[in-house]
């Protein structure tokens, strides 16, 4: 092979990742930041789902981020790094999209998964990472254990409804707000017997409170774990047997648990106001805190519920064999 078609086989193979990279369908249109101190997540929105894949380097340390089929239409000017995990990041062109290096001050854990749509943004790619501490040297004196007792887990234990709001009413005139009651001061007793375990009630008599002020009493608390009682009516008279329900991003998970969210959070209207706000927060720091806030929760809300579901099988009907989700306040 002589060096003219040595040369021309290289510009070929230098050019090739042009056009498949101009022809890459999905954008990584902005990228949000939030760090602390040994905490770093990046946020990227994307305009849909792509493949990604990501691995780590020594020497020095960077992780990278290979989006496949994606063009960089992002600005890296306003991503904040200032004694964050990231020293600086960087961005370059491959056959399969877009690669990204991110240029580590040290050592990580790092895990990312992709968020769907939801509260009026779109696909979205969380990279979180998280700083090893260093390893103590081999010489070095055993550290000391403080004498710390451990506190109970509290649950917080909310009866829906009370006070104006009846909630549902029964053929024989049952109102909800007396039914959950009831349940909830016999659940709290049955907690209370528990060792390690401490029950709180949102409240425990007959009186209205507004949605975001039980979540306020439960943060009061300290609440490990919120548990909001119900004995609600549904759109079909055939329908019985125990449900449960937990927290969606996303939406409901059935037309039920859409009925349901849509009566329960009316109540809000009587007589709430809003206590939890995040309208004087900047707008990236607020969006990341709910993302990172809403992901663990979630997540936690269907194990527990499944456990809950499980146990509520053994003494009664199950209306839903599985944890139903839908967007309520509490």
């Amino acid at each position: 092979m002589n060096r003219r078609h040595l040369l021309q086989l290289l510009i070929a193979g230098i050019a090739l990742p042009w056009p498949l990279y101009a022809s890459a369908k999905e954008r990584i249109t902005n990228i949000r930041a939030w760090h602390d101190e040994e905490k770093m997540r990046l946020v990227l929105d994307l305009s849909g789902p792509l493949p990604y894949r990501t691995f780590e380097l020594d020497s020095p340390k960077r992780l990278i981020l290979d989006l496949d089929n994606a063009l960089f239409n992002a600005s890296l000017d306003d991503v904040q790094l200032d004694g964050s995990v990231i020293t600086s990041i960087r961005t370059g062109i491959q056959a399969q999209g877009t690669r990204m290096v991110l240029n580590l001050a040290g050592t990580v854990e790092a895990t990312s998964f992709i968020l769907p749509p939801g509260d009026g943004r779109g696909h979205r790619l969380v990279v979180d990472l998280i700083a090893k501490s260093a390893m103590p040297p081999l010489n070095a004196p055993p550290a000391q254990v403080k004498d710390v007792r451990q506190r109970d887990i509290v649950v917080v234990i909310d009866a829906g409804h009370g006070g104006k709001d009846p909630g549902a009413v029964g053929a024989k005139g049952e109102k909800e707000k007396v039914v959950a009651l009831a349940i909830a001061r016999q659940l709290a007793q049955k907690i209370n017997n528990q060792k390690g375990f401490k029950a709180q009630l949102v409240r425990n008599t007959d009186m209205f409170i507004p949605l975001r002020k039980r979540v306020e009493i439960a943060r009061k608390h300290n609440a490990d774990t919120f548990i909001s009682i119900h004995a609600d009516a549904a759109p079909r008279k055939s329908a019985s047997g125990a449900s449960v329900f937990a927290l969606s991003e996303n939406g409901a998970t059935s037309t039920t648990a859409s009925w349901m969210a849509r009566r329960e959070n009316s109540a809000d209207l009587i007589g709430a106001r809003d206590v939890l706000s995040l309208k004087d927060k900047d707008p990236v720091l607020a969006g990341v805190i709910l993302d990172m806030s809403l992901t663990s929760t979630i997540a936690t809300s269907l194990d527990i519920g499944k456990t809950i579901l499980g146990s509520l099988g053994k003494i009664s009907g199950i209306h839903q064999k599985r944890v139903e989700q839908a967007g309520f306040a509490v």
